[in-house]
């Protein structure tokens, strides 16, 4: 694609669909024309993306001469890169999200030698974003758009704008097939639901026995985290079947924090444990419902063992782990013995935090059970229907509204450095 503005020629191309072919010999050609092209039409401004697909390490995955065409091209690409000079008028552009799997190569003095990270917005950034995709929504009044675009930016830590331009297009479509002429904030809730959870399945149909199990089992997780200080504060809890496996979900106010200590990793295992316990806390058998769980405990205490030095099987080591890893296998940079000691460290600590998290719900078993009694009534609960429950959380209330947690987000002390004469 050639567009111009200002009088500067911009070329943007998708690395994967314009280089990479079968034929030999196809990519480096295409390069040496691209920057032909671009000299041609100096000044211009050349614009790569998705620059991973070709620009990932030359010899990775160790199958020999897999790659031989991409490699030549990249190799083609470095070279017309070291041809420029400064005066040639030309400026090369590249866009990645995974600039961890680039060619060392792209990234020396003199090519890609300048990066510019675009984070996701913070929470003020998301609700500037958010007013931008309501201005052509016609939104109940009241809340109005700043109450709504505030309340979702506090409920989207982590989303991208293309995510929040997804939030209220499907809101407004939802509005659309209920015939309403505005978009109501019930509409906005069921949008965010269908995002991060998944299209509901109308057409399951659980037994009465499969679906009180789920109702427990989400029970479980709820009553859990709203006595472990630590856990995320609850938004609401269904057993309305979505995506692709869940049964039910429970949502939880996210936190938008760089850094997690011991009681905080903990706490989110046993809140995610509560499921598992809550089956066998209520039933004479559990059931396959928590396989999900396992695995997100199963990573994370493998994470707090091998790589944020909690454990002692590792010490103050950091190992790699399967996700990490671009290869097909994650070769261990340690020894049997000590991949054993982690192993058992793992799961001494899963068992002693299960242990702690079925014994919290023993103690809890009248409030848990009335939380499960009223989802199996209501399918879907929400943070004041377990405040009438189970009563207030007893710890110190956490940010909770855009107000909030903007203000808390300036009143955090700054560091000072003392000088000593």
């Amino acid at each position: 694609m050639l567009t111009w503005n200002l009088s500067v020629h911009v070329l943007t191309l998708h690395f994967i669909i314009f280089f990479t072919q079968m034929f030999v010999g196809v990519g480096p050609s295409r390069v040496r024309d691209l920057f032909s092209q671009a000299r041609q039409n100096s000044p211009c401004i050349i614009f790569i993306d998705e620059i991973d697909a070709i620009g990932r390490s030359r010899g990775r995955g160790g199958l020999i001469g897999g790659n031989d065409e991409r490699e030549n091209t990249l190799n083609q690409l470095l070279v017309e890169m070291d041809g420029f000079q400064q005066n040639s008028g030309v400026v090369v552009l590249a866009g990645t999200n995974r600039v961890d799997v680039l060619d060392q190569a792209l990234l020396r003095p003199g090519r890609f030698d300048r990066q510019i990270v675009i984070d996701n917005p913070d929470v003020k950034g998301r609700k500037q974003i958010f007013m931008v995709h309501l201005k052509k929504v016609v939104v109940a009044n009241p809340p109005g758009k700043e109450k709504i675009a505030e309340a979702l930016s506090v409920r989207t830590p982590g989303f991208s704008g293309a995510q929040i331009a997804n939030i209220c297009n499907e809101a407004a479509l939802i509005a659309a097939r209920d015939a309403n002429n505005f978009v109501t904030m019930e509409h906005f809730e069921f949008a965010l639901d269908r995002i991060i959870g998944g299209l509901e399945k109308k057409n399951l149909v659980m037994t009465p026995e499969e679906k009180r199990t789920v109702a427990y089992h989400e029970a479980g997780h709820a009553v859990t985290g709203w006595f472990l200080e630590h856990a995320l504060p609850l938004l609401k809890v269904s057993i309305v079947p979505r995506g692709e496996a869940a049964l039910g979900y429970a949502q939880y106010q996210p936190q938008e924090q760089s850094l997690m200590s011991t009681e905080q990793l903990k706490d989110m295992m046993c809140m995610t444990l509560g499921g598992r316990a809550a089956e066998e806390v209520f039933f004479d058998t559990v059931t396959t419902g928590a396989a999900d769980d396992f695995r997100k405990v199963t990573q994370m205490a493998y994470q707090s063992v091998t790589q944020y030095g909690f454990g002692k099987a590792a010490g103050l080591l950091s190992f790699p782990t399967a996700d990490q890893d671009q290869g097909a296998q994650v070769v261990r940079p340690y020894s049997n013995a000590t991949a054993d000691a982690i192993d058992r460290e793992v799961r001494s600590t899963v068992d002693d935090l299960y242990t702690r998290t079925v014994q919290l719900l023993r103690s809890k078993k009248e409030q848990a059970a009335k939380v499960a009694e009223l989802l199996l009534r209501n399918e879907v609960i929400m943070y004041d229907d377990m405040v009438k429950i189970l009563g207030e959380r007893p710890f110190k209330p956490q940010d909770r509204t855009f107000e909030q947690i903007t203000k808390s987000a300036e009143k955090e002390p700054k560091a000072e450095v003392s000088q000593k004469s």
